[in-house]
């Protein structure tokens, strides 16, 4: 008996010394197919398996997650226009359908804050950003609590960690909207309400870094990354740009915007996707006509970019997604049968294909989440 319990006390304290396996799940919106793909990321190789499929109900396209990640947001952008959210199951990566509500505008970009009290949608189509509240257990309620005015084709909103303030990229404009968050959810102009980029950038989408001193937009036309500093208050003072980095390679010409029956056969620049690796050491970007990524290093004294190299990837790459420990890069293809996952070198930041699985139909949105 003494050596049984003896056994048994060994065992658990062995137990209790291995530490838990995270667990990392990637979600992909598949537009074409109205639904969302469910993949299992292997933490220590990289690689993809395929779980299965949500279906969204309609034109499923841009995600998000809750601050506590414990739900996924998504946007259906074909009528009826909606908002919904699922609750995710930790274990296995299920997706467990919690609220629908009609959604005010189509959005090609939703994002939350890190207070978990709002989700805030960009509409391209409606010139517009609304604001609509969470519940205290992730629920959405609609309709929105606050809205603004954009001016031409807005295509992202994101906020700062503080809560206070949001960033617009509205590509229609050439510029990137500051504006202030309230506890109610309204927004109003920061400053004089923007700063400027490069004429016909078309300001795209925004990261901030880690330390919320720079904010950088890639702009969909001419793929230059504008960084901006961030001052005290929120606003933003331009700093640098960084020109294309595939343009001359692939001799694209410049970008034009793309609405509805858009046929021009010209290759043009057409970014797409902009993210930081968690540490803030490395931003990558993703370039649909030449079908790459290029990354850079980020400057820890000023936050100024250089080009570490391009690579080619997954066909047309309108989504990419970094895991929460920096190690892994996940990009889509809206041409692409499949979604490949990509090892960030963390001396260089260069990245490798290890692996690959399955999409379906437009694959653009890619979202990960990690539970330990």
């Amino acid at each position: 008996m003494k050596n049984l319990f003896r056994a048994a006390t060994l065992l658990a304290t062995m137990t209790a010394s291995v530490p838990l396996l995270a667990h990392t799940f990637v979600y992909v919106s598949e537009a074409d197919d109205g639904t969302i793909a469910r993949y299992a990321l292997n933490e220590q190789t990289g690689a993809l398996q395929l779980l299965g499929h949500t279906h969204a109900g309609g034109k499923v396209m841009p995600m998000t997650l809750s601050a506590d990640h414990k739900h996924l947001y998504a946007a259906i952008r074909s009528k009826p226009l909606q908002l919904v959210s699922w609750d995710i199951d930790r274990n296995s990566g299920d997706l467990h359908q919690s609220t629908s509500v009609t959604a005010a505008a189509s959005y090609p970009y939703i994002s939350t804050d890190r207070q978990g009290r709002f989700l805030l949608g960009a509409s391209y189509d409606g010139d517009v950003v609304h604001v609509y509240r969470l519940t205290s257990d992730g629920k959405l309620t609609a309709p929105p609590v606050g809205s603004y005015k954009t001016g031409h084709a807005a295509h992202s909103v994101i906020v700062d960690a503080s809560g206070e303030n949001a960033y617009v990229g509205n590509l229609g404009t050439d510029r990137v909207l500051q504006l202030k968050l309230s506890k109610e959810g309204d927004l109003t102009a920061l400053g004089n309400g923007y700063v400027k980029t490069a004429a016909d950038n078309g300001p795209r989408h925004s990261v901030l870094s880690p330390d919320n001193r720079y904010l950088y937009n890639i702009g969909e036309m001419g793929g230059i990354i504008t960084q901006f500093r961030r001052e005290p208050g929120g606003e933003l003072v331009k700093v640098a740009e960084m020109p294309n980095a595939v343009a001359a390679q692939y001799r694209l010409a410049h970008g034009r915007e793309r609405p509805p029956g858009y046929s021009d056969t010209t290759p043009r620049i057409w970014s797409a996707d902009i993210r930081l690796t968690p540490d803030g050491r490395f931003l990558y970007v993703s370039e649909r006509t030449s079908s790459t990524i290029s990354g850079y290093r980020v400057s820890k004294a000023d936050g100024k970019l250089s080009l570490i190299d391009s690579w080619q990837v997954e066909k047309q790459p309108r989504g990419i997604a970094i895991t929460s420990d920096g190690r892994w890069l996940i990009a889509s293809g809206e041409k692409s049968a499949v979604i490949g996952s990509y090892a960030i070198e963390a001396g260089s930041g260069e990245l490798k294909r290890v692996s690959e699985a399955a999409a379906g139909g437009d694959a653009n949105w890619v979202t990960t989440v990690t539970y330990n």
